[in-house]
């Protein structure tokens, strides 16, 4: 999974991208944590840094599944010996790290939910965000015409008003084998995650976006409503979309550390 650990200090953060992106999309992030923090970053297996390395058989790998990539966090941990880490899981990364929590409860001492959503399909009482026809027509346009859809949903999703940082997640998701983008959207964005929530039982960070096109605000504070521990919610009031580890390191950056240091007791390994 391409892990690689850098920095100093007592407590280890573990950064896990999202869909279509890589370790990359911290690259600005990590040198202001390194002073005070020992940093984390891998690729998840359906980044275009491992499935291009790898003439992968979808059927046979099945990594399309939250309960196998949920196992491949697990097993990352284990075998790197990070238990008691925060961990810090963006987007889909986010409920990644909720249901590896809920199978091993002493995995981490504290999941921060950068942008993170259980559920993106609305429904009678849930505003995930995105209706039926919505991603139907995405899952279309991945299939069958991936080159210039993936600009175009980089562009929603990072803001148009931040021009290289949409070129940066653009450039990772074009990386993406298109079968590889088409699977893993499929499971993505069709998935209900929400049962999840009540099982939760370590302490949590819900990171909202203001004007955040994927993940709104009604499903930060639906969150916070059902996670069994504590939970709470930090709002980033600037413009930065759903990417501020691209759009605005330094702004979140400094919410992270706001929250490291105000719950140093719970961080112990």
């Amino acid at each position: 999974m391409n892990i690689k650990l850098t920095g100093k200090g007592e407590q280890t953060v573990i950064l896990a991208h999202g869909y279509g992106a890589s370790q990359c999309v911290w690259d600005e992030l990590c040198p202001l944590l390194e002073d005070k923090y020992r940093v984390v970053v891998f690729d998840w297996i359906f980044s275009a840094d491992i499935s291009q390395q790898n003439d992968h058989d979808l059927d046979a790998l099945n990594y399309s599944s939250f309960n196998a990539l949920s196992d491949d966090l697990i097993s990352l941990v284990e075998e790197n010996h990070l238990h008691g880490s925060v961990y810090v899981g963006h987007s889909m990364a986010g409920m990644l790290g909720c249901i590896a929590s809920v199978k091993s409860p002493h995995l981490f001492s504290h999941l921060i939910l950068l942008g993170a959503t259980p559920s993106y399909l609305n429904d009678k009482n849930y505003k995930g965000g995105f209706d039926k026809e919505m991603v139907d027509k995405m899952l279309c346009d991945i299939e069958f015409n991936f080159k210039t859809w993936a600009p175009n949903f980089a562009s929603m999703v990072v803001g148009p008003e931040n021009p290289d940082a949409v070129e940066k997640y653009t450039k990772t998701l074009q990386r993406m084998k298109p079968e590889v983008a088409l699977s893993v959207a499929r499971t993505l964005f069709q998935s209900d995650n929400r049962h999840v929530l009540e099982n939760v039982q370590i302490q949590c960070t819900i990171i909202h976006c203001k004007n955040d096109n994927v993940a709104p605000e009604f499903v930060a504070k639906y969150m916070e409503a059902k996670m069994k521990g504590r939970a709470s919610i930090v709002t980033i009031d600037a413009d930065v979309g759903h990417f501020p580890q691209l759009t605005a390191p330094q702004k979140l950056y400094q919410v992270l550390h706001k929250v490291l240091t105000s719950n140093t007791s719970l961080f112990q390994s």
